[in-house]
């Protein structure tokens, strides 16, 4: 997802944007605004919050 993306998603669920936000920070607080846990890139191999709509961005695809 793209960072327009992320702070017009950010704007709707009301979490201020500030113009220095970091991407993982935003996506963090929108996280945590869904009911999701605030893990935004520290999963490692496996993530269980199936609900998550950064769920695909944060794991690493599986390589065959």
């Amino acid at each position: 997802m793209k960072l327009n993306e992320i702070k017009e998603k950010a704007k709707a669920l009301r979490i201020k944007v500030m113009a220095t936000a970091k991407k993982s920070d935003l996506i963090r607080q929108i996280q945590k605004a869904e009911g999701n846990f605030d893990c935004f890139g520290k999963a490692i191999d496996y993530c269980d919050q199936w609900s998550c709509c950064f769920r695909e961005d944060c794991l690493p695809s599986p390589r065959l």
